[in-house]
């Protein structure tokens, strides 16, 4: 099991961290860069980057598209109510799905909002969300009993935890 409290950085993870907080250098070689700037080599900024990766230091090394700009204007957060003794598994096999970008559970509020799992899916249009959220309710079957799809107007932030130098 993952546990960050057990990880043990140093100045140079951090100075890693930091250079990567906000993205990685969008140059062809970045690993490379960001191996200059820290005074060690690539394989090490590698290696370093899996280790943090692999005690949760660090969640995952990944590019966080604008959807709007790729042409994904309906973007839609799926809430299901589904039966807690199923929704971890059944969430598993939602997050598994290719058109899910982020699946989450979540703690009920009774009586105004009944639903635990959430899964967000884009698209082009509502009409291609709402398909993709009835494939969602197909593999949910009997385990689901309500959801509703609340669609995004925009962006309001796209950054992470930041940590100074």
């Amino acid at each position: 099991m993952r546990n960050p409290a057990n990880a043990a950085l140093d100045a140079v993870d951090r100075r890693l961290m930091v250079a990567t907080q906000a993205g990685l250098p969008r140059v062809s070689r970045p690993y490379d860069l960001l191996a200059a700037e820290l005074g060690i080599d690539a394989a090490e900024v590698l290696t370093r980057l899996q280790r943090m990766l692999d005690s949760g230091v660090i969640r995952r090394i990944g590019a966080v598209p604008n959807h709007y700009a790729i042409g994904y204007t309906a973007n839609g957060m799926s809430v299901w109510n589904v039966d807690d003794r199923r929704v971890d598994a059944l969430g598993a096999q939602i997050g598994a799905l290719d058109f899910v970008t982020h699946c989450y559970r979540r703690p009920r509020r009774m009586p105004q909002w009944p639903y635990n799992l959430f899964a967000m899916v884009h698209g082009p249009d509502r009409a291609e969300v709402e398909a993709k959220a009835a494939r969602i309710a197909l593999l949910l079957g009997d385990a689901c009993a309500a959801h509703e799809v609340l669609y995004s107007t925009e962006i309001l932030k796209k950054t992470g935890l930041r940590i100074s130098g």
